[in-house]
């Protein structure tokens, strides 16, 4: 019996819904590679896979593939949008309060919501989102509490 194959990442795009451009298919790939990556390195990240590409047009495809559920936007407060591939699931995050790195964070029983919201005012609650800030191990090295 053989394993079933992954997808390529134009065959899920094309599940998605979306049109296959060489352009998508770099940036889903990047974001994918990377770790919390923001536009700029996103955009540096698909030009070394396919030559030019604006910023808009990066804004418009990770407009696209969020919408589409094939990556995640997180907007840490205080700190410009990051993307990541991980999506499905319903993780939390923890930010550096001084060199803005990005972490994730597993829920704590694991199934979306995963919080209970002391109250939920008459809200349907299908996902928590959680952030979680302090001083990663680089930046607390050396400092004194």
């Amino acid at each position: 019996m053989t394993a079933p194959q992954t997808p390529t990442t134009a065959e899920e795009l094309r599940g998605a819904g979306l049109r296959v451009t060489a352009a998508r298919v770099a940036l889903l790939e990047t974001v994918r590679a990377g770790d919390h990556l923001g536009v700029d390195a996103l955009a540096s990240g698909v030009r070394d896979r396919v030559g030019h590409i604006s910023v808009q047009a990066v804004y418009e495809a990770l407009h696209a593939l969020t919408a589409a559920g094939l990556i995640r936007r997180i907007e840490p407060a205080g700190h410009p949008a990051r993307f990541e591939g991980r999506v499905g699931d319903n993780h939390h995050h923890v930010v550096c309060r001084s060199c803005g790195v990005v972490a994730d964070v597993d829920c704590e029983v694991g199934e979306a919501p995963c919080l209970t919201a002391s109250d939920d005012h008459g809200f349907s609650i299908d996902e928590a989102e959680v952030t979680y800030w302090g001083l990663c191990p680089g930046c607390s090295t050396g400092r004194t509490n």
